[in-house]
Order: C-alpha cells, then sequence, then structure tokens
C-alpha cells in the first residue's frame, strides 16, 4: 500500500537530495511525412511546456526535465523501435501519439513497468486499470466522442430515422468509434453507415459520391493529416452542409480547414480542453522559452489546437510526476513511481487556475478502476472569417450506460487473451 507522505517532508527529503538525473519525458514524435501537420505542432507544445518548467521553476521538485524526441513517421514498426531505443534512459512516460504504436507497446511497457499515457487516442478500453494497469488515457476516449458527437446532435433533434455515416480512417484508430456508433444507433433510431479511407487519405472521390448518393443526414469523421483536409475539401465541393459535418478532436485543428478557406466555415469538432491563447501559460511561454530561443519550433504555433493539445499532454505528465514525487518522497522517480502518480492523479479548477490554464479542461481524478477520466466532451467551430476555433458547447458527459458495458467486454477478453488476473494493488 501507498502512503502519502506529509508535504513538508517531502520538500526536506528533496532539498536534501543530491544532484539528480533528469526526469525523462520521450516524445515519440512525427515531424515528417503525411501526418507531420499535426505531429510537429503537438510535438512543440509537449517540449516547450516541459522548457518552461525548467527555465521559470527549475524543473519538477527541483529536478530538471529532459525531453528526448524520436522520429517515428507515424509507422508502428518506427515507434516500437523508438521505444526500445530509449526506453533504457530513464524514461518516466510514453505519448506514442499513434493508436497503432499504442497497440504494440502495451505488452511491452507492461512488462518494462513504463506508463503510457494515449490521452484522447489508442486502445479504449484501457480506460480499465484493473486489466490494464499501466495504460491511461485520461481525460476522455474514442468512445466518449463517439457519443459526444450524438448527444450534440441528439440536442439539435430527434435522430430517430436520420443517417450518420462515419468516414473514417482506415487503421486502428479509425475503426475504435464503430462498435460504439453501432450501439448508440440502436439506442436512437438513426441509420449507421460506414465509409472507410485508407491511407494516407489523399483519395476520397468515390466515398463523397458515395456519400452524395446515399445522402446521410450528419457525417462524422475520424481521419487524422493530409485526410482530414481531403475530406473537408470534397464535403464542399458536393456542397454537404458543414454545420452537419463532425470530426473527433484529431480532425480538428487549423491545419484541416484553412486549405478549404470559407468552404470550411461552420464545420465542427469536438475536444477534450479549450482554444486559443488567452490563458496565462502562454505569457510565461514566451517569457521564459520563445523569447530566450529555446522554443522547439518557431513560436508561431502557440494556442493552435494541436500545440495546446501538446501542452495539455506534458502537464498531465508534469502533475503526475509532482504526485508520484510526493507519494514516494523523493523528485529522484522511477518509471514505477510515476504509474502510482498517473493513478493518484487529481485535476482540480484551482490547480488550473494556479498552472496558468484556467477553464482550459475539466477537473477529474485518476483511480485504479478508472484510468480514462470523466469522458466530458465539448464541441468546436470553425470561424473562416476570424480564422479561428470557437468552443460551442460546455464539456458534457458521455452516455457511459452504453461505454462503460463496452469497455467492460472488450478489456475482459483482452485480460483473457493475455492470462491477467483483473485487480488493483
Amino acid at each position: 500500500m501507498k502512503m502519502k507522505l506529509a508535504t513538508w517532508a517531502t520538500a526536506a527529503m528533496m532539498a536534501a537530495s543530491p544532484v539528480m538525473a533528469d526526469l525523462v519525458f520521450p516524445s515519440l514524435s512525427y515531424r515528417t511525412g503525411p501526418y507531420a501537420a499535426g505531429g510537429i505542432p503537438f510535438a512543440d507544445g509537449y517540449a516547450d511546456y516541459f522548457t518552461l518548467l525548467n527555465e521559470r521553476d527549475g524543473g519538477i521538485g527541483g529536478v530538471k526535465t529532459a525531453v528526448p524526441e524520436c522520429e517515428t513517421g507515424y509507422n508502428t514498426e518506427k515507434g516500437v523501435e523508438c521505444y526500445e531505443a530509449t526506453k533504457g534512459d530513464g524514461a518516466l512516460v510514453y505519448q506514442p501519439l499513434s493508436t497503432g504504436i499504442t497497440y504494440q507497446l502495451i505488452p511491452k511497457a507492461t512488462a518494462d513497468d513504463i506508463p503510457i499515457h494515449s490521452m484522447g487516442y489508442g486502445r479504449t478500453s484501457a480506460a480499465n486499470g484493473e486489466v490494464f494497469g499501466h495504460v491511461f488515457n485520461y481525460p476522455a476516449n474514442y468512445w466518449n466522442g463517439a457519443s459526444g458527437a450524438v448527444n450534440y446532435l441528439l440536442e439539435q433533434g430527434d435522430l430517430s430515422g436520420k443517417k450518420v455515416a462515419l468516414v473514417y480512417h482506415n487503421s486502428a484508430y479509425g475503426k475504435e468509434p464503430i462498435r460504439t456508433l453501432q450501439e448508440l444507433s440502436k439506442k436512437h433510431s438513426f441509420e449507421f453507415m460506414e465509409v472507410a479511407v485508407d491511407h494516407p487519405g489523399q483519395e476520397q472521390k468515390s466515398q463523397w459520391l458515395q456519400i452524395r448518393r446515399e445522402r446521410p443526414d450528419y457525417v462524422i469523421m475520424y481521419g487524422w493529416g493530409v485526410m482530414n483536409q481531403v475530406a473537408i475539401q470534397e464535403a464542399a465541393n458536393i456542397r454537404f452542409p458543414m454545420e452537419n459535418f463532425i470530426g473527433i478532436w484529431w480532425s480538428g485543428s487549423e491545419n484541416d480547414v484553412l486549405p478549404a478557406g470559407e468552404a470550411a466555415n461552420g464545420y465542427k469538432a469536438l475536444t477534450f480542453h479549450g482554444v486559443g491563447d488567452d490563458f496565462p501559460v502562454f505569457d510565461d511561454i514566451k517569457t521564459h522559452v520563445v523569447d530566450k530561443g529555446l522554443a522547439a519550433g518557431s513560436g508561431d504555433q502557440i494556442g493552435t489546437v494541436l500545440y495546446n493539445r501538446g501542452l495539455y499532454a506534458a502537464m498531465l505528465a508534469a502533475e503526475s510526476a509532482k504526485t508520484a514525487q510526493e507519494i514516494h518522497g523523493t523528485a529522484d522517480i522511477t518509471a514505477a513511481m510515476m504509474r502510482d502518480g498517473m493513478e493518484a492523479l487529481e485535476i482540480t479548477e484551482a490547480k488550473m487556475a494556479e498552472l496558468g490554464l484556467p477553464g482550459f479542461g475539466p477537473s477529474f481524478s485518476v483511480s485504479c478502476a478508472n484510468h480514462g477520466g470523466p469522458g466530458l466532451v465539448g464541441m468546436t467551430q470553425w470561424d473562416a472569417a476570424a480564422k479561428e476555433w470557437k468552443l460551442v458547447s460546455d464539456f458534457a458527459p458521455s452516455d457511459l450506460n452504453v461505454i462503460d458495458p463496452l469497455i467492460a467486454e472488450d478489456s475482459a477478453a483482452y485480460a483473457a487473451e493475455s492470462g491477467i488476473t483483473p485487480g488493483c494493488n
């Protein structure tokens, strides 16, 4: 059993400790290939936040952080190679930024006692910490996203007799929401159709001709990279109403809508965090990181959707590390200790405000039983004239009456296949 030490005792122990090695947060990034437009700003936000902690705060608990990058090209095999190449350098947690890579790393990282944070992606049933003890996907997952989209549509009117299409990246990622949408279609009596798009998604004319022919009332998209840009342009070409087109959070960045110009106006995308740069933390990043020439990029991505998401992931990792330091009474934490910190993480409104991110994301706590957080989902909409995303709904609950049984079923199957006896330590 873990016992939380008093804060003053922890601080004293940290102060008395000898000089320690960096706290290492590897970045499995992709700055090249067809998905680079999304990978670059995320990696920049992730790195810049840790640089901010080093420059402004002296690190985490008095220990500097390091963010070694390893280029995966969004390729699963390269992602595994990056994991193997960096895990021995003191890696505390991995952010694979790829569902395919995440699936491959789950058994490896579990055996190596290193946690994974697949924030808003990866294997959805990893939300069950009693089976996936080293995997966390808080604050929301792909099934929350699917339900969030349907709930938003239900607020607009009855879906009975309507047709909802899923345009999806034909990969483990894109296929994640299918089962959930099938169950939701039964519950709410709408017709569900699937439209797959093969990697990388540059050619979609046949898919959008199918949509024009079958005339769905709404389209939900689980895309990434160039696929999103092409889909939005093709939707505009067939005059599909943008206000009825909803992307998952990986299909809702500036990169996805700007190429289509005014035609993208009104397009919607789900989110689990805030938008824009009107948060105090960005002033600190400009002062302590960008103005000092220490930014991972040119500094022009601050406030964009994917930069913010990378920063949010880094903030959650840093807060988990702080929690681990308190639990174990040492600043020089190991990956196993980091896992404990992630499982005991609590994000409150007060903490977000203290970090310079007031209202940026929902409050939540993590536990052994729930590695997925609250599953609260918001909606954003693109304003082409202003060239900005606007939050058009509050963070709202998803349908856990549908999602939780699916998580239980899938995680139980994984446990049986892998010889895991579910439970908490």
